[in-house]
């Protein structure tokens, strides 16, 4: 087995995810830098976007506010998520973003433990525009289950 490697990936190297709103950028995954414990990636949100409902079902997600600011509904309840606040999703909580502010918020996330399999990863609790209108954008990277 090859030993990892450091590796500095920059935003623009990554492909814009819209498929469950917002735009998701999966930055440091399996595929990009031989992640083997989790990934993490960058959420643009523009006001008035929200990222739909989902959960993981392997994954705690990690969230850190780095502008704008943002609701987050946890398994119904909603709650402020502010500039410069963290969040712990533990596993097969149901939750939901939305930019309530009126400038883009920047959130970090980052999910661990790896699903066994990417398509595992995530599970859509409700569909989104562009799933409704049949205009979806490409599968994940690697997988990024955001």
């Amino acid at each position: 087995m090859t030993p990892q490697q450091p590796r500095i990936v920059h935003l623009d190297e990554t492909s814009p995810n819209t498929r469950r709103g917002g735009d998701l950028r999966a930055v440091l995954t399996p595929t990009s830098v031989g992640a083997t414990s989790g990934f993490m990636g960058l959420a643009i949100i523009q006001p008035g976007e929200q990222i739909a409902e989902h959960y993981h079902p392997y994954s705690e997600e990690f969230v850190y506010v780095v502008s704008g600011s943002l609701e987050v509904d946890l398994d119904g309840v909603s709650h402020p998520l502010r500039l410069d606040q963290g969040l712990l999703i533990p596993v097969d909580v149901r939750h939901r973003f939305r930019n309530v502010g009126s400038t883009e918020a920047r959130m970090v996330f980052h999910l661990g433990p790896l699903a066994p399999r990417p398509e595992l990863g995530h599970v859509d609790t409700e569909e989104t525009a562009h799933v409704q209108a049949g205009l979806l954008a490409p599968p994940d990277p690697a997988g990024a289950r955001t």
